[in-house]
């Protein structure tokens, strides 16, 4: 079993009793996610709804039999299971390697309860070395780009690439974290922002981490 594969499994237990006729689960995105969702294929636990943050994901579930409902008819879920490119030890994140990161800081800020499920070498002293994603409106990429330069980023265009929402994407090195709350904010105030990948407005509440022999809360 991966270390991917472990943490996903450990953390469908300890959650699982959590499960009931009303229950609302969302599901997040990318490779240790999807571990997560190869257990509810297999366990189909007996649940009212499922949100996906996705349509990679929703397409997953959706060839297993699952309806996919969405978060604007279910309102918000009670628990929200996604991965991280990165984790600090306040459990701030950055996501957006898949490029789904809009839809998930959505998501998961509508949930009562957000678990990160990660492997141990997404364990960081301090978020930045990873590229940070930046969903972008297509009018405006390279005014946006010019304004994170400015910030002292080093902005490269995602090329040949388009969210599920029709935008682009800006992977950015060499900013400020500092105060990843600020340089949050401070980016998605630049007009033509979609959203970042920094989860620190909304960070979660509990991270769950493997390596190749067992999982653990942190």
């Amino acid at each position: 079993m991966t270390s991917k594969e472990l943490v996903a499994s450990y953390t469908y237990e300890l959650v699982k009793n959590k499960f009931h006729k009303d229950f609302i689960l969302g599901i997040g995105t990318g490779s240790t996610a999807n571990c997560f969702i190869e257990i509810i294929k297999k366990e189909k636990p007996e649940i009212k709804a499922l949100v996906s943050s996705s349509e990679a994901s929703s397409d997953i579930l959706r060839s297993e039999g699952f309806e996919i409902s969405e978060l604007n008819d279910v309102g918000g879920p009670d628990l929200y299971v996604d991965g991280a490119d990165e984790v600090n030890d306040k459990f701030e994140l950055i996501k957006g390697g898949g490029g789904a990161h809009t839809r998930e800081k959505i998501v998961a800020a509508a949930s009562r309860e957000f678990i990160c499920i990660i492997d141990d070498s997404k364990i960081v002293k301090k978020l930045g070395a990873f590229p940070l994603a930046i969903e972008v409106i297509p009018s405006a990429r390279s005014y946006v780009a010019r304004q994170i330069v400015a910030m002292g980023g080093k902005p490269t265009y995602r090329v040949g690439f388009v969210t599920d929402n029709g935008n682009q994407i800006l992977d950015v090195i060499n900013l400020n974290f500092d105060v990843p709350y600020e340089t949050e904010i401070r980016l998605n105030r630049i007009p033509g922002v979609v959203d970042n990948g920094i989860f620190a407005t909304r960070k979660a509440d509990k991270v769950i981490s493997a390596d190749s022999s067992e999982a653990r809360s942190l």
